[in-house]
C-alpha cells in the first residue's frame, strides 16, 4: 500500500508509541546496576558489548546495558571501562536536564522515598506541580531522577493541551522581540515567561 503524503509531498509521520529508550554514559556498570535493580527496582534486562560503535565505524570500547520499565521501555547506559562519569553542562543548571519516571500513586511516590532515604540518597520533595507530584535524587552518575505520581486524569490533561500551542506562541512571539532588543543593546536578562503558574514558590522565599 503506498504512503500517504502530506501537503508537502512528504510521507506523513508514522505514530511513535513510546519512548524505547534513553541512554546515559554510566561511570560504573555495577554502581549503576545497583542503584536502578537493588534501590529502584528496574530489571537489568540486555546488554550489547563491543569495541567499535554501530552507527558511527569508530573504535570505542563499550557496555552498553539496560533496565526495564513496566510499559516495556527502558532507561540504558554505556560503560566505557575508563571510571568517568558524563560531565556536567557548563552553562546548564543541574535541575534541568532530568528523567522523569512514573509510579501509581502518591503512596507509592511516599514509599520510594522513603526507600531511597533509607539508602543514603538525598531526596527533593515531595513536590506539588498541581497536576502531578514528585520526587528529586541524583543516581551515582549525577544524573537527576524524579518520579512522578500523576493528579489530572485524561479529561484535566486534553483541556490542558488546547491552550499550550497558543501559550508557546504567545512565548515565542515575546522570545524573537526580545532577541531584537538584545541585539540593539536594550535586554540584559533572560526573557521571562508571560505567565507565572507556580506564584506560590516564590512567595515562599
Amino acid at each position: 500500500m503506498a504512503a500517504v503524503l502530506n501537503h508537502a509531498g512528504m510521507p506523513a509521520p508514522p505514530p511513535i508509541h513510546q519512548l524505547h529508550h534513553y541512554a546515559y554514559r554510566a561511570r560504573d556498570a555495577e554502581e549503576t546496576r545497583h542503584f536502578y535493580e537493588d534501590i529502584l527496582g528496574l530489571p537489568l534486562y540486555h546488554i550489547i558489548q563491543s569495541d567499535h560503535v554501530p552507527s558511527t565505524g569508530e573504535y570505542c570500547p563499550y557496555t552498553h546495558f539496560f533496565f526495564r520499565l513496566q510499559d516495556g521501555s527502558f532507561i540504558a547506559f554505556f560503560d566505557l571501562g575508563d571510571d568517568q562519569a558524563a560531565q556536567p553542562s557548563p552553562n546548564t543548571p543541574p535541575w534541568v536536564n532530568h528523567i522523569s519516571f512514573r509510579v501509581d500513586s502518591q503512596q507509592a511516590l511516599r514509599d520510594m522515598k522513603a526507600r531511597l532515604e533509607a539508602h543514603g540518597i538525598e531526596v527533593l520533595g515531595v513536590t506539588d506541580h498541581h497536576i502531578f507530584h514528585s520526587i528529586y535524587f541524583f543516581d551515582p552518575n549525577g544524573i537527576r531522577l524524579e518520579l512522578t505520581a500523576q493528579l489530572a486524569d485524561e479529561f484535566q490533561m486534553l483541556q490542558e493541551s488546547k491552550t499550550a500551542h497558543a501559550r508557546l506562541a504567545d512565548w515565542n512571539a515575546r522570545k524573537e522581540q526580545w532577541r531584537r532588543d538584545r541585539a540593539a543593546g536594550k535586554a540584559g536578562q533572560p526573557l521571562k515567561p508571560q505567565q507565572n503558574d507556580r506564584p506560590e514558590v516564590g512567595a515562599r522565599k
